[in-house]
């Protein structure tokens, strides 16, 4: 279950678009969010009974400035992670990518002072050696490429670290999060996507007015809102790096379904060997998690 090292790394020598469909996303949420608020369906805040919600009152201008770290973590992962993708071919891509957690931790520490059990340690240490033994075979060394991966890692490191410390300091729940967010990165993505050419690209895309094309695209930013939704509740309730080990327990059933619907994958051992240790890693952490260590 690998990609041949043999093919070139997915690297373009033309710049990487912003795609305009990251500020639609935004925007769509944030009319979701706008339409559940004044239907008095959710509510912002942590402890405000969703009946007793006024639809005229959204976030005050003092608790959004209070998320705006939230905001700048949210660009700065969204840009390293779309630049990311184009330095290293997709086995070694995916395999850098779950040395996340240990960033992870890194910045948890850092932030917050918080420490973790031998235990934990030892589970994540299982996961990020499964990573590179399931990429091997794929080890083609790209110092750009790599550089970008791992600071792509660690601009996701910031953004959940930065969840979990705005979500328990702003008194807001994860729909105020994600309308604070959506207030700042909405409009900023949509001036930077004009500014580069990228929204007349889009424009021009010959099936823009089509009804399938719409309906694909408005199913795909719903499904992405209920994706970020299932991050800053994950995140906010549990850690940052609870939501990395299990953004990567996920790969183990991506892998596996992708193979079984699509095939067409060569068999390769140490794949198997390393997503297997990467999903017992998971399930220690887990274990570890609900014991309270």
């Amino acid at each position: 279950m690998r990609v041949s090292s043999r093919a070139p790394p997915c690297r373009s020598e033309a710049p990487t678009p912003l795609s305009p469909t990251w500020a639609a996303l935004m925007i769509t949420s944030t009319c979701i969010l706008y339409v559940m608020k004044r239907w008095k369906i959710i509510s912002f805040t942590v402890g405000e009974p969703y009946a007793a919600s006024d639809g005229a009152s959204l976030v005050p201008i003092g608790t959004l400035l209070h998320t705006l770290p939230l905001s700048l973590a949210y660009l700065l992962y969204m840009l390293a992670s779309m630049e990311s993708v184009r330095g290293v071919n997709v086995p070694m891509y995916a395999t850098l990518r779950r040395t996340t957690v240990v960033f992870t931790m890194i910045v948890e520490y850092l932030l917050t002072g918080q420490k973790y059990s031998s235990s934990v340690v030892g589970s994540v240490a299982l996961i990020v050696f499964g990573a590179f033994v399931a990429g091997a075979r794929d080890l083609s060394f790209n110092a750009y490429g790599y550089s970008i991966v791992f600071i792509a890692n660690f601009t996701t490191a910031i953004y959940l670290a930065t969840i979990a410390r705005v979500g328990k300091s702003s008194g807001l729940n994860s729909f105020g999060l994600m309308w604070c967010n959506g207030l700042v990165c909405g409009p900023t993505l949509f001036f930077w996507t004009y500014m580069r050419g990228d929204l007349e690209l889009a424009m021009n895309f010959p099936y823009l007015y089509s009804p399938g094309f719409q309906a694909v695209m408005l199913l795909s930013c719903i499904m992405a809102f209920f994706l970020n939704y299932c991050i800053f509740l994950n995140t906010t309730l549990n850690s940052a790096v609870t939501q990395t080990i299990c953004g990567n327990l996920k790969d183990l059933f991506t892998v596996g379904f992708g193979w079984l619907v699509f095939g067409g994958l060569p068999f390769d051992l140490l794949n198997v060997i390393g997503q297997g240790l990467g999903f017992v890693g998971s399930g220690l952490y887990a274990y570890c998690k609900l014991k309270g260590r």
